[in-house]
């Protein structure tokens, strides 16, 4: 088995050991489905927008909500719902990248600062050296200093980021490696490599699963939050926290701008919120969760 796939198996076993429990949780499955939902607004935009969101039409401008626009226009005439439904694309697009990068990187550090002595002291002090600056501080000056492109974004947000999850999956190692499971394997003459992934992995899953879940949602309000502050992804690109910006000054004309924005960003964090607070219900350590 090559390293991709002996990484990504224990995500598909993890699945297959939670899927009958998550159909019973009906508030899980509601913010699953928003979601979901909102992914597939995001990949389908070209076909679910009623209009381009560039195309501007001056002599159309603040124009009320009607047939040809639900939502009304912007200041350019442009059509507010086509530029959410497009704002979709950057904004969670963003968030699940930044997540993943930070999911990744602090599962790796921190299964092998636990499983590997040698490592712990370097590793775990690089990670108490990020816990130690606010992330939000060290994301507004990555961005402030090489400007606000997506990659810089998508890096500012994951440089501060993957060092809870390295701290968390370091305490799980800690208290699994040593089990009968993991001492069985090793007598067994399986690798380091084989027991990290196959053994550790998959049962630093469940708590890394309520935290990234969590994060998703922190990530959305981050990204809006430097839009909001005109350090986010750059107009004319649609983007859920530079749209509430830029509606802000047209607060009294067309409301709708800043508020439907802001909405988008309430749902999909409630959404988050949802499935978060029920991932850890559903994965209670007090319940037999143990994969071997």
């Amino acid at each position: 088995m090559n390293s991709d796939n002996r990484f990504i198996q224990p995500f598909f076993e993890f699945y297959q050991d939670y899927h009958t429990k998550i159909l019973k949780k009906p508030l899980l499955v509601t913010g699953l489905i928003i979601l979901m939902l909102m992914c597939l607004m995001a990949i389908f935009a070209p076909v679910i927008a009623p209009h381009d969101p560039y195309d501007q039409s001056l002599k159309n401008r603040f124009m009320s909500p009607c047939l040809e626009y639900p939502l009304g226009t912007d200041q350019f005439g442009r059509c507010v719902l086509s530029r959410l439904i497009y704002g979709a694309q950057a904004s969670i697009a963003v968030a699940v990248i930044t997540t993943s990068i930070v999911v990744i990187i602090g599962l790796l550090v921190g299964m092998y600062a636990g499983y590997y002595r040698k490592l712990d002291g370097l590793l775990m002090r690089i990670t108490d050296i990020m816990l130690a600056f606010p992330s939000m501080v060290i994301t507004l000056a990555l961005v402030g200093i090489f400007g606000p492109s997506l990659s810089t974004i998508i890096a500012a947000l994951a440089i501060p980021g993957w060092a809870k999850y390295a701290r968390v999956t370091r305490s799980t190692t800690l208290s699994i490696k040593n089990k009968g499971f993991v001492d069985n394997a090793r007598a067994l003459g399986a690798s380091n490599q084989y027991i990290i992934f196959k053994h550790i992995l998959p049962n630093t899953l469940a708590p890394i699963m309520e935290i990234a879940t969590l994060g998703l949602g922190g990530k959305i309000i981050s990204i809006a939050g430097l839009g909001f502050l005109g350090l986010g992804i750059q107009p004319p690109t649609p983007e859920w926290g530079t749209i509430m910006n830029q509606g802000l000054t047209y607060l009294s004309k067309a409301p709708l701008i800043t508020t439907t924005s802001g909405a988008m960003i309430m749902i999909f964090v409630l959404a988050t919120n949802l499935v978060g607070s029920e991932v850890r219900d559903l994965m209670d350590p007090k319940s037999d969760s143990i994969i071997i």
